[in-house]
């Protein structure tokens, strides 16, 4: 996952045996996770469907169905021999992960798989920068779910905190980890806010930073997330802590409204100018060829970190 400095948003679409989106539309989407296929709600799928309602019924293991009386839960209907809970795998060269899905009542099954394309990116930049600096890389991961990003930084051996203040979130991510065979991951339940600045006061640096912050959010003790009212104060934390002489950023907003160039503008601000940089949307096709966006992106590469990987580049041209 090689990147150039660029001024144009790119397009990256994750190849993955273990999941498909099958089709989307009317403000749903049919996805196949392993074996079982699901229907969500998706506020992006604008359009009409391709296929018809009874090949939707009939592929259908699991619906999900709001709640009247609320934007964000609802309840799962699911058809005979769908259990609540399945595992998954992904791979990318020498990374093999095993990932736990489950049923939320938020619509969420434990894994966002356009990150994917981000994973491949933290797997190769962190194996470039563990042979430069002769040592684990550190990476930062702040609001980390279920920890994909975190097993991808592991895989390459990082040493890798995962942040996120919702403890069972924490759990799940832990068994993705033994899971996909890998150990020492240092989990923190903390709201990400608090974590950062206390690094901060602390002096600490890392090699990399990963962010996927939600829209809204709440600490562990009530803090309160906007995402438009706190980025800028995340960011301008985290261009304290990263290493500005050897290192790389992913931050993924996924937010109606919010693009790819609010996405660099913010970090350009806040950051040292990176010596590459990439950013754009990810997406995925669906069976029909319709394109469905499904988070903005982006990443830099700072100092010798960067160099590596045009070094990289140049010999694979």
């Amino acid at each position: 996952m090689d990147m150039k400095c660029t001024d144009v948003p790119e397009i990256l679409s994750p190849a993955w045996e273990d999941y498909e989106l099958v089709d989307c539309g009317d403000f749903e989407k049919l996805e196949r996770f392993g074996k079982h296929v699901t229907v969500r709600p998706e506020p992006q799928a604008i359009w009409r469907k391709s296929l018809p309602e009874g090949e939707w019924e009939r592929m259908a293991s699991a619906v999900f169905r709001r709640d009247a009386n609320s934007e964000e839960r609802g309840r799962w209907l699911l058809g005979a021999g769908m259990p609540e809970q399945w595992r998954i795998g992904y791979r990318y060269r020498g990374m093999s992960l095993r990932m736990r899905l489950g049923l939320t009542s938020f619509k969420h099954v434990g894994v966002f798989p356009e990150q994917a394309e981000n994973w491949n990116f933290i797997y190769d930049n962190v194996l470039r920068m563990k042979e430069r600096l002769g040592r684990a890389p550190r990476v930062l991961n702040l609001f980390a779910y279920t920890g994909g990003a975190s097993l991808a930084a592991r895989s390459a051996g990082a040493d890798v905190t995962h942040v996120d203040s919702v403890r069972q979130v924490v759990t799940w991510a832990r068994e993705n980890m033994e899971a996909s065979g890998l150990e020492g991951i240092r989990w923190v339940v903390e709201d990400a806010m608090k974590f950062v600045r206390r690094e901060v006061r602390r002096g600490r640096s890392y090699d990399g930073i990963i962010l996927d912050p939600p829209a809204y959010g709440r600490g562990p003790e009530g803090e309160k997330w906007v995402l438009g009212q706190d980025i800028g104060a995340m960011l301008e934390c985290c261009a304290r802590l990263l290493s500005a002489s050897d290192g790389f950023l992913v931050l993924n907003l996924y937010s109606m409204g919010l693009s790819a160039l609010l996405a660099k503008s913010i970090v350009g601000q806040l950051f040292p100018v990176p010596a590459s940089e990439a950013f754009g949307e990810l997406f995925f096709y669906d069976r029909a060829k319709k394109m469905l966006p499904l988070g903005v992106f982006y990443r830099a590469l700072y100092g010798a970190a960067a160099k590596r990987s045009g070094d990289e580049t140049a010999r694979t041209e």
